[in-house]
């Protein structure tokens, strides 16, 4: 045979080859499939878990080959049957031996030669992946575990000396749970942060709670009191600058400093209330006058449903020019000081309400100087009086308490005899009942009437006696309205020569109101009778005030009010009508 024709039939061997491989090619594309046959391991991106099971499979079923080629001999190789193909997932193909699927075939594995002379040799294994995609195996497995944190899953690790003895139906199974699209590494990382480096908003950002009085005074500390203090400069234009029957017209230029402490104990409180005010003439009538008061407050808290309230005030100003003692004709009048103090014990009893007050004022009188200069003493009104009064009360809810008291006292002169020859010195006797509320903010307060003696030990004046009235009411019909009503009774002593004194009634009823946020309006009526002892003498007083304070920030605001105030008398050279007007400027802490 010559040399051309095995050429010429290895030719048409290969074309047979070829032609095989390719009808095979077709046939397989064409042959019907189920939709989901072998599709599971194509879908989405293949995982790690899945390429080293893969791997690993191919690993088991080479070592088993070898084991059958030592036990039959490599000739016998090609007799052996071929193992049962197990398919893979429901829908699979079987091998039909056209090597489009096999027993120990892998999506994995590169198609089959038929001509290959290095088909008996096992193919070897790949290497094992780096340990940085180990890595990232590790964390989508955690990135997993994290996500569904009430589902418990257990990690195992596959060893190639354990794993040997499991079946390709577990295999199987395993690839097609980890033939999911996989996390990328972002989302592993995304972890939850530590409150305290997670970023916050802004100051000015954050929720404030909303203040009832954005325009309240915020107060200084000091120790453990927190002071208010508010100061107050204007002009005051008057028709009558002292308030008297001949008073003028004058330009004033008026100072008022006040102040309010309260302390912040956790378990007693005290309070402090001062005031001053400063009147000087810029034109017009002569007026140089300063007054003033101070008063502290304590309360303490003892045992037994005990408590004690302990007061003590000091008050200077000068005698008013409208006072029945008033001396005409005078540069100033006398001033007059005030120190006054008060101790009482509460008892609570169930229902009953029990208090027991003793109170002492002392009243000091300077010199009044005359026009042509003369010096005229007024010690001789120096006085001091001596009161306790007894309360008892029944609760009958805790809204309402009806209550009784009785006054006992004794006022007594620093002179026994007067210049006029009179002994001024007195016995106090007085009884009044009244009821006391308590309803929160919309209601508080109490309201009493009774009557009131004041026996003289001159033989040659009459008793000063009358009915009283006292009230201190405050009612707030609506947030931001404040109603008060106070009224008060007073016995004035007197050493004008032949006369007892007078009994004044007050009473005042004040309004305040907010506007706005940032402004305030107030007004006020008044009304004073005083009814002359040992004569038909009387007089009426009437007062009307309105005013507004517009506040141009916490701090600082202008304020302005209008008052005018008559005074009628039956008694000749006191009537007089004074109106003014005052704009200044209010400063608070």
């Amino acid at each position: 045979m010559s040399k051309a024709q095995p050429e010429k039939k290895r030719g048409r061997k290969g074309k047979a080859v070829c032609a095989l491989l390719l009808a095979t090619s077709v046939f397989a594309l064409l042959r019907p499939t189920l939709p989901y046959a072998q599709e599971t391991e194509l879908r989405g991106e293949v995982s790690e878990s899945a390429i080293l099971a893969d791997q690993q499979r191919k690993t088991r079923q080479m070592s088993m080959a070898g084991s059958q080629d030592r036990a039959t001999g490599a000739t016998a190789q090609g007799d052996a049957p071929a193992p049962t193909y197990q398919p893979a997932s429901p829908g699979a193909v079987p091998d039909d031996g056209t090597g489009t699927a096999s027993a120990t075939g892998s999506i994995f594995d590169p198609p089959a030669a038929a001509d290959d002379p290095f088909a008996d040799n096992p193919a070897p294994v790949p290497p094992r992946r780096s340990a940085s995609a180990r890595q990232r195996a590790a964390d989508e497995d955690k990135a997993q575990d994290g996500a569904a944190d009430s589902k418990k899953t257990k990690k195992t690790t596959v060893d190639a000396t354990t794993t040997a003895t499991t079946d390709d139906t577990d295999t199987a199974e395993t690839d097609q749970d980890t033939n999911r699209r996989a996390l990328t590494i972002d989302s592993a990382d995304r972890l939850q942060l530590d409150p305290g480096a997670e970023r916050t908003e802004a100051i000015e950002g954050q929720d404030k709670k909303v203040e009832d009085d954005p325009f309240a005074a915020t107060g200084l500390r000091f120790g453990s009191f927190v002071i208010r203090p508010t100061l107050e400069q204007g002009l005051t234009a008057t028709s009558n600058a002292d308030s008297s029957n001949g008073g003028k017209s004058a330009l004033l230029s008026e100072t008022a400093l006040r102040f309010n402490a309260v302390s912040d104990w956790a378990e007693n409180s005290a309070t402090i209330d001062g005031y001053g005010i400063f009147r000087n003439t810029v034109s017009g009538q002569k007026i140089n006058e300063a007054r003033g008061r101070i008063e502290g407050a304590l309360n303490v808290d003892l045992d037994n449903e005990l408590r004690a309230i302990a007061k003590l005030g000091y008050e200077i100003a000068p005698e008013s020019a409208s006072s029945p003692d008033a001396i005409a004709g005078v540069n100033s009048q006398p001033i007059r000081q005030t120190l006054d103090g008060s101790l009482a014990v509460e008892k609570d009893a169930g229902k009953m309400r029990f208090a027991l007050t003793g109170a002492v004022s002392h009243d000091i009188y300077g010199d009044a100087k005359l026009s042509d200069g003369t010096v005229v003493s007024q010690k001789d009104r120096d006085s001091t009086l001596y009161t306790t009064t007894l309360r008892t009360g029944y609760e009958i809810s805790p809204a309402i308490t009806p209550f009784t008291e009785v006054e006992v006292g004794r006022r007594l002169y620093d002179q026994r005899v007067d210049s006029s020859g009179y002994e001024r010195s007195s016995t106090r006797l007085g009884a009044r009942a009244g009821v006391e509320l308590d309803m929160g903010e919309k209601l508080a307060g109490e309201f009493s009437a009774g009557w009131l003696r004041e026996a003289i030990d001159d033989d040659r004046l009459q008793a000063i006696s009358g009915a009283t009235v006292n009230a201190d009411l405050k009612w707030s019909p609506e947030r931001g309205t404040i109603i008060g009503l106070t009224g008060q009774t007073t016995i004035e002593d007197s050493t004008t020569a032949g006369e007892s004194g007078d009994i004044l009634y007050s009473g005042r009823l004040t309004g305040e109101r907010l506007i706005r946020a940032n402004l305030t309006g107030n007004a006020a009526l008044g009304a004073d009778w005083r009814d002359y002892i040992g004569s038909d003498g009387h007089d009426l007083t009437l007062s009307a005030e309105a005013g507004l304070t517009w506040w141009l920030n916490r701090y600082a605001g202008l304020t302005t009010r209008v008052r005018t105030e008559k005074l009628t008398s039956n008694l000749e050279g006191r009537d007089y009508t004074a109106n003014s007007i005052f704009l200044g400027v209010k400063v608070q802490r």
